[in-house]
């Protein structure tokens, strides 16, 4: 059985053909270099290259594969959630190439495939359900608490912005580039090293010097997030060190650029400030759901970091923690729309006539 997955959530195109169980090629194009213009993705500007770049990859994939398109038996393709021009792009091409070879096509969540992005490279029995699932990426920012596979139930979201969101306009505010979050997170890596910040000794209430950013809890026992406020707080200290005034009370006009100090430190204070929520928060919902198993999923997740917050976390709290095995299945990627719909077709009894859906 050949399957071709398509992925277009947002600004990566990403094409893969799958054998039975084996993955054979996968292709994706990055955007990056065009959104690093404005600092964030325009969505008819990430359609745009999407409608430019997706013949090309779709070519490469059949192309490395000698794989014809009549030899596909299923299309799988993400139609929800996320932007929806860049969603239309890959449903209308997967849907075109379905209608014109009467190939099955079948629907994919976004998000829900990042959670299965865990599967990959691992056996089913590696993750034990029950299990709590934090995803950090784009606009979403959620905590899901899984019984099984099929059995999702969200107990926490964010209230305002996702952190991925927050990065990005940090690195917006000190003029870093974009994608906001590996920037940011190299900065403040760099300032733990030249500081010596021992990662796992952290006492981020240490009385020798008060964190620069607030820790937003909400409540605490809430599985809830926010990062607008601290989003505020970043601006305020980055006005304050650029020695803004206010010039007819419509803009702020700094009177000096932030030094590469400045850049790394406010990176390393906002950084953890956004991980110890996100960690604590994640922690605590297992161990509200009685859960010993806890993911983590989404493009977020490829940060170091955060991974070695909630493995202290969870090594204290006596729970597994796993993420995807490497950080190219934490991005957008065609290969965890595959693994979604495998399982799916593992699980269930498959018929072809159920699954035939017009997108």
């Amino acid at each position: 059985m050949k399957i071709l997955a398509f992925e277009t959530s947002c600004d990566d195109t990403s094409i893969a053909i799958f054998e039975d169980e084996k993955l054979l090629v996968m292709e994706t194009a990055s955007q990056i270099k065009i959104h690093n213009i404005t600092g964030w993705v325009v969505p008819e500007v990430a359609a745009r290259e999407h409608a430019n770049a997706i013949f090309w990859v779709l070519d490469t994939v059949l192309e490395k594969t000698g794989v014809q398109l009549e030899q596909i038996d299923y299309i799988w393709v993400t139609t929800n959630p996320w932007l929806l021009p860049s969603l239309l792009t890959g449903t209308t091409v997967a849907s075109t190439i379905s209608t014109l070879l009467k190939i099955p096509i079948i629907p994919i969540n976004h998000i829900q495939a990042h959670i299965f992005a865990n599967f990959l490279e691992r056996e089913e029995k590696e993750i034990e359900f029950p299990v709590v699932c934090l995803t950090v990426s784009g606009w979403h920012n959620d905590i899901y608490s899984m019984k099984d596979m099929w059995d999702l139930e969200k107990v926490g979201s964010t209230t305002d912005d996702a952190s991925w969101e927050a990065f990005d306009k940090v690195a917006k505010m000190m003029w870093l580039g974009y994608p906001g979050w590996p920037i940011v997170s190299q900065m403040a890596d760099e300032y733990a090293v030249e500081n010596n910040k021992n990662i796992d000794e952290i006492v981020f209430n240490d009385v020798q010097k008060k964190p620069l950013f607030p820790r937003v809890w909400l409540t605490k026992k809430q599985a809830d997030f926010s990062f607008s406020g601290l989003k505020s707080a970043v601006k305020r200290e980055v006005d304050k060190r650029r020695g803004c005034i206010v010039w007819n009370w419509v803009k702020p006009v700094p009177t000096k650029d932030l030094t590469l100090e400045d850049k790394k430190e406010i990176s390393y204070e906002f950084q953890e400030a956004v991980i110890e929520v996100l960690a604590y928060k994640l922690i605590q919902a297992a161990l509200q759901k009685w859960v010993k198993t806890v993911l983590l999923a989404g493009w977020v997740s490829a940060n170091n970091r955060l991974k070695q917050e909630i493995t202290k976390l969870a090594k204290k709290n006596n729970i597994e923690f796993l993420h995807p095995v490497s950080n190219l299945y934490c991005m957008d990627n065609a290969a965890m729309v595959w693994i979604l719909t495998y399982y799916r077709v593992k699980c269930w009894e498959f018929e072809k006539k159920i699954w035939v859906v017009k997108v």
